[in-house]
């Protein structure tokens, strides 16, 4: 994602909050890097998971936002949700409560991925069956209830022929065994490997009309056909799609609500070092060379400070 580069002083309110002792605040700083890096982790999932929906749905993708604005416009123009995060507790509680938070969100969305991939799956699988070689393919929306006969002595069996043979079937399935009716075979369907014939013949030598037809090449494929069991496929199929729809779309607009509760700016390094100096002077006294580096004529790393710290507040806020 394009970087952004912030350059104007702009107000960024935090009410008092009750922060306690200088241990607990130390101890709750070190907490505070690893739930930052887990928020963002979080938040990566839900921009992820937004853009995969929004490419399979054909949505032109657009920059998130955050309570309807964009994240930049909510960072600008922050509010304290103290309905949320009450001011009155204690901070511990407040970051527990947003790592809390966030950790019910994560589980939601494995939850919600899991149940629409689940039903993306199935989907998948019959599609293959569908549009797979004749060879392995699912017959029954290629054959019609008149391609097949079935009485007390006569069955109908489906013939896959390999498509350079398709003349020798043709020349040779009526002496494969006896019993074969005569001009019985029809083709029903083609793909780039294979053509699908039916033949019909008495009941009783099917079995080694099955076994002559192996040894030539052709394949006999095991196929019995129920009007019933055919509208059943298509009632599942048709399921499949609504639901695959529906938890696509719920699944994409709970990812947008939720990516909400975290969002977040990434500074560039191009041309920081010209604005720290102006915000040194604009935050500059007397002390100022004390946060300085070495090179510069501070003491700071010279004490085994930290040499990113400087006389103002400092925070990295990364876009997500």
């Amino acid at each position: 994602m394009a970087s952004r580069y912030w350059v104007v002083s702009l107000p960024f309110n935090i009410p008092n909050l009750r922060v306690g002792t200088l241990d607990s605040l130390l101890a709750l700083s070190d907490d505070l890097v690893k739930s930052n890096s887990f928020v963002e982790s979080v938040s990566h999932k839900i921009r992820r998971q937004i853009e995969e929906l929004e490419r399979v749905s054909g949505i032109e993708s657009s920059s998130l936002s955050v309570d309807g604005v964009p994240v930049d416009t909510y960072l600008t123009r922050f509010v304290w949700d103290e309905a949320k995060y009450p001011t009155m507790s204690p901070l511990r509680e407040i970051v527990d409560g947003i790592h809390t938070l966030v950790a019910k969100i994560e589980d939601d969305l494995k939850v919600r991925v899991a149940e629409y991939n689940n039903v993306r799956s199935q989907l998948n699988a019959i599609n293959r069956k569908q549009s797979g070689s004749l060879a392995v393919r699912d017959l029954s929306n290629l054959v019609k209830p008149e391609d097949i006969i079935t009485s007390e002595h006569l069955v109908t069996l489906l013939a896959v022929v390999p498509k350079y043979s398709q003349k020798d079937w043709l020349a040779s399935y009526e002496t494969l065994t006896s019993y074969v009716v005569p001009r019985s075979s029809k083709l029903l369907y083609e793909d780039n490997e294979y053509a699908l014939y039916t033949v019909t013949l008495f009941g009783r030598v099917a079995d080694n009309f099955r076994i002559a037809a192996r040894e030539k090449g052709f394949q006999i494929r095991d196929f019995e056909y129920s009007s019933e069991a055919q509208e059943s496929r298509n009632q599942e199929l048709e399921k499949l799609v609504h639901d695959q729809e529906s938890l696509r779309s719920s699944l994409l607009q709970w990812c947008y609500t939720s990516y909400g509760e975290a969002c977040v700016l990434a500074p560039s390094v191009k041309g920081e070092k010209k604005v720290r100096s102006i915000l040194e002077e604009l935050c500059g006294n007397a002390n100022s060379t004390f946060w300085k580096s070495e090179d510069d004529g501070g003491m700071m790393a010279g004490l085994g400070g930290d040499a990113d710290s400087h006389p103002y507040v400092s925070f990295t806020i990364n876009l997500v």
